[in-house]
């Protein structure tokens, strides 16, 4: 099972694709499908009031995991 370790955000600040600890970068929509398969740790699949599916952290009571908190991909 994967964990991400960090993120790309587009310009209005929406995440677009995730570093994985095996230093595979994936794209929102590559995430949405190895979170819904069981692949990825620690997140959930959450629907957007416009109905888009996201990746969500599992509460944990610790922001400094949160997926927007996580550092930044180049």
């Amino acid at each position: 099972m994967y964990k991400v370790i960090g993120v790309k955000h587009d310009d209005k600040g929406e995440i677009i694709a995730y570093k994985l600890d095996n230093g595979k970068i994936i794209s929102k929509e590559e995430g949405i499908n190895y979170a819904e398969n069981g692949r990825i740790a620690n997140v959930r699949v959450g629907v957007s009031k416009k109905g888009e599916k996201f990746l969500r952290s599992l509460p944990d009571g610790n922001e400094e995991n949160n997926l927007d908190n996580l550092p930044e991909i180049r």
